[in-house]
Order: C-alpha cells, then sequence, then structure tokens
C-alpha cells in the first residue's frame, strides 16, 4: 500500500501537471488548482466536479486529442481510482493512454505514467494478471528512458515487486529475477 502511494506521488509530481497549464485560460487554472487543493485534503468528492470542469474547459481548449488533455483525463481518473469507482475510471485512463501513444509516442514516459495508472487500478480490483504486464511495460519505458539509476524506476520497481509477490509462491525463478533487480537499485542508491 504505502509503495503504491509512494510511486503514485512520485508520478504525479513528475507528469499529472501539464507542461502547457500557463497557456490556459484563468477558468481552467482555476478549476485544476481548486481540484487539485482538495484532492490533496483527501476531499476526493468534491473535488471531482472541479477537475471535471477542468477537462471540459481542457478539450475545448486544447482538443480531445492533445497532451493536457490526457493528463486532465488522467487526474480525474485517478480521483475515481481513490473511491473505488473504477467503472468510471478506467474508460478515463485508456483514453488518457490513447490519446498519449498517437501524440507523444508509445515509449513516452507520459505514456508510462497511464500504463502505471492503469494498471495501479487494476492491481486495486485483484486483477493482477491484467496489471504485471502494464507494470512492465511502463517500467521498460522508464528504465529505457531515464535508466536504472532514476528515483522514480525504483518506485515503478518496488510497484512492480509488490505485484509480483502475490505470484512469487508458484515461480520462484520470475521471484529471484525481480528480487535481482530490486537489489541492484538497492545497491544504486535509488531507495
Amino acid at each position: 500500500m504505502f509503495v503504491r502511494r509512494a510511486l503514485a506521488l512520485v508520478l504525479a509530481t513528475l507528469w499529472l501537471w501539464p507542461a502547457s497549464l500557463h497557456a490556459q485560460s484563468e477558468a481552467l487554472m482555476e478549476a485544476y488548482r481548486q481540484g487539485k487543493a482538495l484532492k490533496e485534503a483527501g476531499r476526493y468528492e468534491q473535488a471531482i466536479p472541479f477537475y471535471r470542469k477542468a477537462l471540459e474547459l481542457g478539450e475545448r481548449e486544447f482538443g480531445p486529442d492533445h497532451s493536457t488533455t490526457a493528463t486532465l483525463l488522467n487526474n480525474l481518473a485517478e480521483l475515481y481510482v481513490e473511491l473505488g469507482r473504477y467503472e468510471e475510471a478506467e474508460p478515463l485512463i485508456k483514453r488518457a493512454l490513447a490519446v498519449r501513444e498517437k501524440t507523444l509516442a508509445p515509449d513516452h514516459p507520459d505514456v508510462a505514467n497511464s500504463l502505471n495508472s492503469l494498471a495501479l487500478m487494476y492491481d486495486a480490483q485483484g486483477r493482477y494478471d491484467s496489471a504485471e504486464p502494464l507494470f512492465k511495460r511502463a517500467l521498460a519505458i522508464i528504465e529505457k528512458e531515464f535508466g536504472h539509476k532514476r528515483p522514480f524506476a525504483g518506485a515503478v520497481r518496488m510497484v512492480h515487486l509488490q505485484l509480483e509477490k502475490r505470484w512469487f509462491v508458484p515461480n520462484k525463478s520470475r521471484c529471484r529475477f525481480y528480487l535481482s533487480g530490486a537489489l541492484r537499485l538497492a545497491e544504486a542508491g535509488v531507495y
């Protein structure tokens, strides 16, 4: 649980703030700021209308297939995941992933963020077989882009290890593989 929250915080810090927010209208910025403040205070239900408004304004200002729109989709989806409203979160995350793969590249770090969001949601639902390939792909993107020594690569690896623990008993070779990777990251001072 702690590792998932730590990873979410790391990824949020790195990717969830749209890079081009300075170009948005004041209404969009205000809706985003209010939603973010409520989310940070743990008031998820109250944050939803503000994140919906930010998404609506973002889609109007940037269009449905813009990376900022994808970030706003992901932000709203995270609220739904926190509230256990997975049916509402899943299409938003999948849409953000599709937009990012289309507008950026399949191996862009923002794609890894969406993959990780979807994997965390599946993990929270106990859908481990669906989560695992997404975690692996997110980890591969992060490690390719930033190398094994970056803190968020370590965080992704730790979340993946949490997921893997559920399958370690029947598959000891997988256990050794992932634990050795975690050990390499630890020895490098990543975590």
